[in-house]
C-alpha cells in the first residue's frame, strides 16, 4: 500500500506558528480506532480549553476512513487555522484538521524484558489551565528527549519544579508504592498530558491518582510506563540524570498482571 502524501500547512497556520492547536495519536486495528471515546473526550476538552469549535463529526469520520488495513497509528492534528493579528486569535476561527496514517508494530521486546529509563534534568512548568490536554506546544518534551542519545535508554522521567513525578517524555507513569495494594499514577492537574490508556485504567478502577516525589521512585515495588500506542513497558532499571544507575527491579507477576490488564484495552497480548 502506497503511503498518501503528508498534508502541508501554510506558514500562516497558527498551529505551525504558535502551537495553537491539538493532536491525537490513535492506535487503529483493521480500521477500528482503539480507545476512541477517550481520545475524543480529550480532544473535545482541549477544544474547550483553547476555545476552539470542535471538529465536525464527518471530518473525523473521514480521517478515520483513511486508515489502512492491519495495525497502524493515525495522527490527527487540529489547529485554529490561519488569521488573527500576532498572538490575538481571529474573531471567527476556521480550524484545520489533518490526518496521517502509518503502519505500526509495538516493541514486544520492551514488553517482555522491561526498559531502562533515566531522570531528566528539565523540570516541567506548572500551568493548570493547559494541564492534561495534548496541545501542539511541546517544546518541554523536545528538550527533555534531547538530553540523551543512548538507544539503550527507552524513556526519560519528568518532574515539576517541586520534585513531584509527573510523566515520561511521551508516556504516562504508573507505580506500586511499597506496601500499597493499588497501582497509582501521578495527578496531572498542574502539568503533563493525560493519556487515553491512563484515562481508561482510571475509569476501570485499575489505578488511582497519588503523588510521588521523584526521589521516592527507588522505594516503589514496581514502576511502569504506558500509552495507548506502545502499551505498557515495565521499568527494569532507573538511571539518574547523568545516566548513572540508581535502582533496578526484577520483573515479576505484579508487573505482568498490570501489563495484561492494560493490554486487554489495546488488543495486545500479555508478556508472559
Amino acid at each position: 500500500m502506497n503511503r498518501p502524501p503528508e498534508p502541508t500547512l501554510p506558514l500562516s497556520d497558527r498551529g505551525l506558528a504558535y502551537g495553537d492547536g491539538l493532536f491525537e495519536t490513535v492506535l487503529v486495528r483493521d480500521g477500528t480506532p482503539l480507545l476512541w471515546s477517550e481520545h475524543l473526550a480529550r480532544l473535545l476538552k482541549g477544544c474547550r480549553v483553547l476555545d476552539l469549535p470542535p471538529p465536525r463529526t464527518e471530518a473525523l469520520a473521514s480521517a478515520l476512513a483513511g486508515a489502512g488495513p492491519g495495525l497502524g497509528v493515525l495522527k490527527l492534528v487540529y489547529t485554529r487555522g490561519s488569521g488573527g493579528r500576532g498572538y490575538a486569535p481571529p474573531a471567527s476561527a476556521s480550524p484545520r484538521l489533518e490526518a496521517v496514517w502509518s503502519s505500526f508494530a509495538p516493541d514486544q521486546q520492551r514488553w517482555a524484558a522491561g526498559v531502562r529509563v533515566r531522570r531528566c534534568r528539565l523540570r516541567l512548568a506548572r500551568q493548570p489551565v493547559l494541564a492534561g490536554i495534548k496541545h501542539l506546544a511541546r517544546l518541554e518534551n523536545v528538550l527533555a528527549r534531547a538530553e540523551w542519545r543512548d538507544p539503550a535508554i527507552a524513556e526519560g522521567l519528568l518532574e515539576d519544579d517541586r520534585g513531584q513525578l509527573v510523566e515520561a517524555t511521551a508516556m504516562n507513569v504508573f507505580f506500586l508504592a511499597r506496601g500499597a495494594e493499588q497501582v497509582s499514577t501521578p495527578s496531572l492537574d498542574q502539568c503533563g498530558v493525560a493519556g487515553t490508556l491512563r484515562a481508561a485504567l482510571l475509569e476501570q478502577g485499575a489505578v488511582v491518582e497519588a503523588p510521588l516525589l521523584a526521589d521516592e521512585l527507588s522505594s516503589c515495588e514496581a514502576v511502569w510506563l504506558g500509552n495507548s500506542v506502545q502499551g505498557v513497558w515495565p521499568v527494569a532499571r532507573l538511571d539518574d540524570s547523568e545516566g548513572q544507575p540508581q535502582h533496578g527491579w526484577e520483573l515479576n507477576d505484579v508487573h505482568r498482571a498490570f501489563q495484561r490488564r492494560a493490554h486487554r484495552l489495546l488488543g495486545y497480548a500479555g508478556a508472559d
